[in-house]
C-alpha cells in the first residue's frame, strides 16, 4: 500500500514517530489498513576508515499518512507501534499537500525508488578540512572529481595549490 494514488475524499498527514522508528511505524500502521508513504534516501559515509551505505528516512521521525478525516479511525494512530504522535497545529492534525508528496516521489530515482544524497557543496564555497592529514586549512570547493573525492584550492605560502580530498573530510564554512 505504500504510496499509492490518494482516493477522493483524503489527504495526507504528517505522522511524528519514535526516534529511528520509521520503518516501524509505517510497517504497523499498514498492517492496520492505513496508505502511508515513507521517502527514503541512500547516504553514504565513512566509519572506522570505511566507506558504508545505509538508507534512511529522508525526513528523520516523520512520514506520511493518507487519511479521511471523518470515515478513518484516527484513534489507532497514536497506540501504533513506531509513532509518537500525529504532527497538529494548535488542535487540528496539519494537513500535507498532494502537491509536496507528488513532488517528492517524482525526486526519487525511478530504479530504486530512493532520494540521492544532495552534496552540500557548490562552486566557490568556502571550506575547511576537519579531518584527515590536513585538518584546519581552509579553502574554496572546485569540484567533484568522483563518488568521494573532491577538489578544493588552498592557499600555500601565497600560491594555489588544487587538492583532492575525501568529501567526508569537509565542512562548509558560512
Amino acid at each position: 500500500m505504500d504510496s499509492k494514488t490518494q482516493i477522493a475524499g483524503k489527504s495526507w498527514y504528517l505522522v511524528y514517530t519514535k526516534p529511528k522508528k520509521e520503518k516501524v511505524a509505517q510497517e504497523n500502521l499498514e498492517r492496520q489498513g492505513y496508505t502511508t508513504y515513507l521517502p527514503l534516501i541512500q547516504k553514504s559515509r565513512k566509519r572506522n576508515g570505511r566507506r558504508i551505505t545505509s538508507i534512511e528516512a529522508f525526513f528523520p521521525r516523520y512520514l506520511f499518512i493518507s487519511l479521511n478525516r471523518t470515515t478513518d479511525n484516527w484513534s489507532l494512530i497514536r497506540s501504533t507501534i513506531g509513532v509518537a504522535n500525529l504532527v497538529r497545529f494548535t488542535q487540528y492534525p496539519a494537513t500535507v499537500s498532494d502537491e509536496l508528496i507528488t513532488l517528492l516521489k517524482q525526486q526519487e530515482n525511478p530504479d530504486t525508488g530512493l532520494h540521492e544524497e544532495d552534496y552540500q557543496f557548490a562552486v566557490g564555497d568556502h571550506v575547511r578540512i576537519a579531518s584527515g592529514a590536513m585538518t584546519g586549512y581552509e579553502g574554496v570547493f572546485k569540484a567533484r572529481s568522483g563518488e568521494e573525492r573532491v577538489l578544493i584550492l588552498l592557499d600555500v605560502m601565497g600560491n594555489q595549490s588544487q587538492v583532492k580530498v575525501d568529501i567526508d573530510d569537509l565542512e562548509k564554512i558560512s
